[in-house]
C-alpha cells in the first residue's frame, strides 16, 4: 500500500509547498524551537474571566518563534482556557449562561461527605470547566498568535478566589 502524497499550501502565496518527497526546501528556513513557560495568576472571584491575550503574545515574543504553534493547557480542572470576544456585555452573558446551564446549587455527589472527600463543594466548577475545555492549540505566524478581529484568549475562573497556572509552549521556527 502506498503513502498518499501531501502538499501544504504556503498561506501567504497559495502555492503548493515542495516537500522531501518532491525535492524541495521547506518553507522555513532556521532552526526548530520549543519555549516553555508555566504562567499564573491569583483570582478575586470565584467565577472570573480574564483576558490574557497580551500576556501570551509577550511570551511568543520573548520564545524569538515567528512561525508556529502554541498550545496552552490550564493546569487546574475547575478552569478553563478559551477564545472569544472580549466585551463586558458578552462576559456578563457568558458568565450568566454557565451559571445557568450549570447550577451550583444541584446535588452532586462531589459535594456529598458521603462520596467524597472534597471539602470545597465545587463540583460545578468542574462541570464548567469540562464544558469549556482546558487546552488550546493556535497557530503563530510572524511572532504572533493568529487570531480574528475578534477573537481574544481567555481564562476562565470556576472556583475562584485562588492561585492559578497556566502551561504555555510554543514550537516553531
Amino acid at each position: 500500500m502506498s503513502s498518499p502524497k501531501i502538499h501544504v499550501a504556503d498561506a501567504r502565496t497559495s502555492e503548493p509547498q515542495r516537500t522531501a518527497e518532491n525535492s524541495a526546501q521547506p518553507a522555513s528556513q532556521g532552526n526548530f524551537k520549543v519555549f516553555n513557560r508555566i504562567v499564573d495568576w491569583i483570582t478575586n472571584d470565584r467565577m472570573q474571566l480574564l483576558n490574557i491575550t497580551d500576556r501570551v503574545n509577550e511570551l511568543v515574543k520573548k520564545s524569538g518563534i515567528r512561525d508556529g504553534m502554541i498550545h496552552l493547557q490550564s493546569l487546574h480542572t475547575t478552569t478553563a482556557v478559551f477564545i472569544n470576544e472580549w466585551q463586558d456585555a458578552l462576559i456578563h452573558d457568558v458568565k450568566s449562561f454557565l451559571e445557568q446551564v450549570v447550577d451550583r446549587d444541584q446535588y452532586y455527589r462531589h459535594n456529598d461527605p458521603e462520596f467524597s472527600d472534597c471539602e470545597r463543594r465545587n463540583a460545578d466548577s468542574h462541570m464548567r470547566g469540562m464544558l469549556m475545555g482546558q487546552t488550546l492549540c493556535l497557530q503563530v505566524r510572524n511572532a504572533t498568535v493568529l487570531l480574528g478581529t475578534w477573537q481574544n484568549i481567555m481564562f476562565a475562573e470556576f472556583d475562584g478566589p485562588r492561585s492559578r497556572s497556566l502551561s504555555v509552549q510554543i514550537s516553531g521556527v
